[in-house]
């Protein structure tokens, strides 16, 4: 158990059945009247930011999240099957926990889940990932402008801005947190 005075951005405390990672918290003086903290807390279910005011010494829940690798395998009806790599079990993630990183999903591919208890709130991709173009969009007119980009569908169904020399078939290096073109591979 922890004070609301221990307080420090990035801690995860439980809080009405609920899993928050602390984003900011201030000790709040005001010329008459009692000291508070005020805190913004993200809930990592809903990734909605509340902001919570706490009385000094107010006893509050931290939470310890465990770190697991995951790979993934298929998906299972509206929910994604991975397998943890740990203890190899299978772990069925529901879609709005994966969201927009579906785009980069693909058989095989690694990530990182924090878990409390049995239950998943978050999923991270590697940084860089190398996909294959599936198809490109010609752009007949901006072939004659220097820097000039196309659209490329990758094997995941993720659209990427790609050089116009970047052609189907061929393995693109992937941000996947900007969603940016790196290079060819």
């Amino acid at each position: 158990m922890t004070t609301t005075n221990q307080l420090t951005p990035g801690m995860t405390i439980s809080l009405d059945d609920k899993i928050y990672r602390v984003e900011s918290c201030v000790k709040v003086t005001v010329a008459k009247g009692v000291p508070f903290i005020k805190t913004k807390l993200k809930d990592l279910m809903s990734d909605d930011v509340v902001e919570k005011n706490f009385k000094l010494n107010q006893p509050v829940q931290d939470v310890s999240l465990a770190e697991r690798r995951l790979e993934y395998l298929y998906l299972e009806g509206k929910d994604y099957l991975f397998l943890d790599i740990g203890n190899l079990e299978q772990v069925l993630v529901p879609s709005q926990v994966i969201g927009d990183k579906v785009n980069y999903l693909k058989e095989g591919t690694e990530l990182k889940a924090m878990f409390y208890g049995n239950s998943i709130f978050s999923v991270e991709l590697p940084q860089f990932l190398e996909l294959m173009v599936v198809k490109t969009e010609e752009s007949q007119s901006a072939a004659h402008v220097a820097n000039a980009t196309k659209i490329a569908v990758l094997e995941t169904g993720a659209k990427v801005e790609v050089p116009m020399f970047v052609e189907s078939g061929d393995i693109v290096k992937v941000d996947t947190q900007t969603n940016e073109y790196i290079q060819r591979v």
